[in-house]
């Protein structure tokens, strides 16, 4: 983007949720640096102030300011990308490792609870100790926030332990397929207009398909409005 006579780098954020009645929903947008936590405080409380509430799970790539935020805007829970972060830490583990420590890791994920998934990271990364100590320590710094996801029903994991599914990777991909057709763009207003009338697109697919992405079952019992029931009718 120019700005002030130069061209610069600036990410657009996105935040896609799902709502209480189990349907995908673009909840907003905005421009700035990813990586400062003034920037995700700011748009955290925007989204707040246009309605969004009953947060439970933020599933975020691990951008340095937007932990203390979620809990501190939001009051929910954090959920580190799975994806990105067996990434990172297979770098730890040399070419000759890899394959052998993501099968170890691997068997966390597949426990039926959150206190297995526990029990077993922390053996995972007492075995790992003596030969890999800085992939060890890396896992003991990760376990809450890779295994946040764990606490939630098992019908909804397979959809909230990432970013990176498949309806994510989608808009994404289309996002930055129109914006480098763009190329250099001359101010924010038209980032904001291409990247926005891509996400309405988005919103408004979601909003018509005839499937829910989690069902009505399995996600009410997560809402904080009560349940109505109605009284017996005498027959």
């Amino acid at each position: 983007m120019r700005q002030q006579g130069r061209i610069v780098s600036v990410a657009v954020i996105v935040a896609v949720g799902v709502n209480s009645d189990g349907r995908r929903e673009v909840l907003g947008m905005d421009i700035g640096p990813s990586e400062a936590e003034t920037f995700w405080t700011a748009f955290l409380r925007e989204l707040a102030r246009h309605g969004l509430r009953g947060v439970k799970l933020v599933v975020s790539d691990a951008h340095e300011g937007i932990k203390a935020t979620v809990a501190k805007v939001l009051n929910a829970s954090w959920q580190r990308c799975r994806v990105h972060f067996m990434r990172n830490a297979l770098a730890h583990a040399g070419k000759s490792g890899r394959r052998v420590v993501s099968a170890f890791i691997a068997t966390a994920f597949a426990q039926d609870d959150a206190d297995a998934a526990q029990a077993q990271w922390r053996r995972i990364a007492d075995q790992l100790r003596p030969i890999l100590p800085k992939l060890a320590a890396f896992l003991d710094e990760a376990e809450s926030d890779v295994l946040a996801y764990m606490s939630f029903p098992a019908a909804h994991r397979a959809k909230l332990h990432s970013t990176a599914t498949n309806p994510l990777e989608r808009v994404n991909g289309e996002i930055k397929r129109r914006t480098e057709v763009a190329g250099i763009f001359p101010n924010e207003d038209a980032i904001t207009r291409l990247v926005g009338a891509i996400l309405l697109e988005q919103n408004d697919e979601w909003a018509v398909q005839r499937g829910r992405y989690m069902t009505l079952e399995t996600i009410a019992p997560l809402g904080d409005d009560p349940a109505v029931s109605f009284p017996a009718i005498a027959s």
